[in-house]
C-alpha cells in the first residue's frame, strides 16, 4: 500500500503515467468515519479503482492524518473533524461546519479533474444538496444508505413527545425525503432498508439496488497467531465496532461483570476494538466494576490489529440491542467474526438473522444473563464452538462474501456512466517497506485442510 502527497492532474481521461485511459471520475462523501477506516467505503474504493474508474474521498481527519493522501491509487481529501457535538444546537453546528468543509474541498477535487458522479454516504442526510449545486455541472448522484436516521433517533429518544422533539423527527425525515428525491440511484445495504427506500422514498424498485455489507473473505480470514500465550488456558472474548450510545458497547462489561464477579471465570478475558462517543465513559465503567485485569480497550483498530485479535478470539460479542434501528441494519461485526470462524452471541434482531444464521447464538434482547449463559456455553462446549466457527466461515465466504456484491456495486456505476466495464489492473498496488514488513498473509491459515482449521479454531494457536 502506498501512501504519499498528491499534485493535481490535468483533467483528462488519461492518466499522467500514460499506462491507461482513466474511466469516470466518483467522488465519495463520508462524515462519520475518516477512510480507509470505513471498511465498507475502502472496499467500495477498491472496487471502482480496479474496474478503471478514478476515486477520490472526502472525509474528517483520524488522529495523525495528513490533509490529503493518495492510498491504493485512490485520493483521499480530509478535514479537521468537528469539536464533540453536544445538544441540538452542538449537532446543527457540527452539520454546517462538515458540509462546508466537504463542499470546499469538492472545489478542490474538481480541480484534479471534474467530477462525473458524486457518492454520498449517511449519516447525515445533509449532502442531497450539495449534490443539487454540482447538478448543474453534470454530476450525476448515488446515495448509499448506511443508516436510518429517522430510526436512530426513535432508538435514542424514543417517540418524539413535546414539540421540539417532533420537529427534531421531521426534520430527519425531511433530510432523508429530500437525498431519496435528489439521488439517481440508491444503494441500500439490505432488504429491510430498501423496502423503506420504496415506501417512505417512494422510489421505484429499479432504482434502489442491494448492496449488502460483506467482509472480503479472500483477505479476512484467520491467522496464526506470532505465539502461544504462556500459563492456564484463558478464554478471549471479543467485540469489533463503533462505541456509541446506540450501540450497546456497555452490555459488554455487564456480561463480563457476570462471568468474572457472579460466576468466578476469571479464565476468562475480553478485548473492545474501536472507538466512539461512549469510549470513555466504558473504560471509566470497566474501571468501576473492577475489570480492569480483564478487559483491554484498544482504541482504533486497524487492518492488522483486527486481524490479530479476532484469529485469537474464542467468541465473538454483538451486543445491540433490539430497536427500530437495529433491527433492520446489518451488523458488519457479525460477518466479521464468521470470516475468522468465530462462533457469536447476539441479541436476536431481524437482519442479523439473515446476516449470521445457525453460526450465532440468539437471546433475547436486554437479557444479560441469557447473553452471559450463551457465551459460557460456547466456553464450555468446544464440540459446540467448533461446529459453530466451522459454519460461520463457510456460510459467510459462500453467501456473504463481498466480492459478488461488489458487481451489483459496480453495475449501478457502469450504468450511470454508460461506459464499458473495463479490466481490472494486473500490476500490484505499490507496497511501501513498513507495509511489506507487517504483512499478515504468510501466516493465513490454510483454509482447505479441514483438520488443521479444525485444530485452529479449537486451539487458537500457531501449528
Amino acid at each position: 500500500m502506498t501512501e504519499r502527497g498528491f499534485a493535481p492532474q490535468r483533467p483528462s481521461d488519461v492518466a499522467p503515467d500514460g499506462r491507461r485511459a482513466l474511466g469516470a471520475h466518483v467522488l465519495i462523501i463520508v462524515q462519520n468515519l475518516p477512510v480507509p477506516l470505513d471498511r465498507r467505503v475502502w472496499l467500495e474504493c477498491h472496487a471502482l479503482i480496479a474496474r478503471g474508474y478514478d476515486v477520490s474521498v472526502i472525509c474528517p481527519k483520524g488522529p495523525g492524518d495528513p490533509d490529503r493522501q493518495q492510498i491504493d491509487g485512490v485520493h483521499i481529501y480530509k478535514y479537521r473533524p468537528a469539536p464533540e457535538a453536544h445538544g441540538l444546537i452542538g449537532f446543527v453546528v457540527e452539520f454546517v461546519y462538515s458540509w462546508l468543509c466537504t463542499a470546499w474541498l469538492s472545489t478542490q477535487v474538481w480541480q484534479r479533474r471534474p467530477i462525473d458522479i458524486m457518492q454520498a454516504c449517511n449519516p447525515p442526510d445533509t449532502f442531497w444538496l450539495l449534490a443539487r449545486l454540482w447538478r448543474g455541472r453534470g454530476v450525476k448522484f448515488v446515495f448509499d444508505q448506511h443508516d436510518l436516521n429517522p430510526e436512530l433517533f426513535l432508538s435514542r429518544f424514543g417517540a418524539p413527545k413535546g414539540m421540539r422533539e417532533k420537529i427534531e423527527y421531521h426534520g430527519l425525515l425531511w433530510l432523508e425525503r429530500m437525498t431519496y428525491r435528489t439521488a439517481d440511484r440508491i444503494i441500500s445495504t439490505n432488504e429491510s432498508y430498501k423496502a423503506i427506500a420504496l415506501s417512505r422514498g417512494r422510489r421505484r424498485a429499479e432504482e434502489v439496488t442491494v448492496v449488502r455489507s460483506g467482509p472480503d473473505t479472500q483477505e479476512m480470514r484467520p491467522i496464526y497467531p506470532q505465539a502461544k500465550p504462556a500459563g492456564p488456558r484463558q478464554f478471549s472474548l471479543v467485540y469489533l465496532g463503533i462505541m456509541g450510545p446506540q450501540d450497546g458497547v456497555d452490555i459488554v462489561l455487564d456480561v463480563m461483570h457476570e462471568l468474572v464477579h457472579r460466576r468466578g471465570r476469571t479464565d476468562v478475558h475480553a478485548t473492545l476494538l474501536g472507538f466512539g462517543d461512549c469510549f470513555e465513559e466504558l473504560r471509566q465503567k470497566a474501571i468501576a466494576l473492577d475489570l480492569e485485569s480483564h478487559t483491554v480497550f484498544t482504541g482504533r483498530a486497524d487492518k492488522k490489529m483486527i486481524a490479530e485479535h479476532l484469529s485469537a478470539a474464542d467468541v465473538g460479542l454483538c451486543p445491540d440491542l433490539k430497536t427500530p434501528l437495529n433491527d433492520v441494519s446489518t451488523m458488519n461485526k457479525t460477518m466479521e467474526y464468521m470470516a475468522y470462524a468465530l462462533p457469536s452471541v447476539s441479541f436476536d434482531l431481524v437482519e442479523t438473522r439473515v446476516s449470521g444464521g445457525d453460526a450465532v447464538l440468539y437471546v433475547e434482547s436486554g437479557n444479560v444473563n441469557a447473553f452471559a449463559d450463551a457465551v459460557e456455553l460456547l466456553l464450555d462446549d468446544p464440540d459446540l464452538r467448533l461446529e459453530m466457527g466451522l459454519r460461520a466461515r463457510e456460510r459467510v465466504s459462500r453467501e456473504l462474501d463481498w466480492r459478488p456484491q461488489s458487481e451489483k456495486y459496480l453495475n449501478v456505476y457502469d450504468a450511470l456512466s454508460g461506459r464499458v466495464p473495463q479490466a481490472a489492473e494486473t500490476d500490484e498496488p505499490e507496497r511501501s517497506p513498513q507495509a511489506a514488513s507487517n504483512s499478515i498473509e504468510n501466516r493465513y491459515v490454510d483454509l482447505a485442510d479441514s483438520a488443521e482449521l479444525r485444530r485452529f479454531i479449537l486451539e487458537r494457536s500457531p501449528r
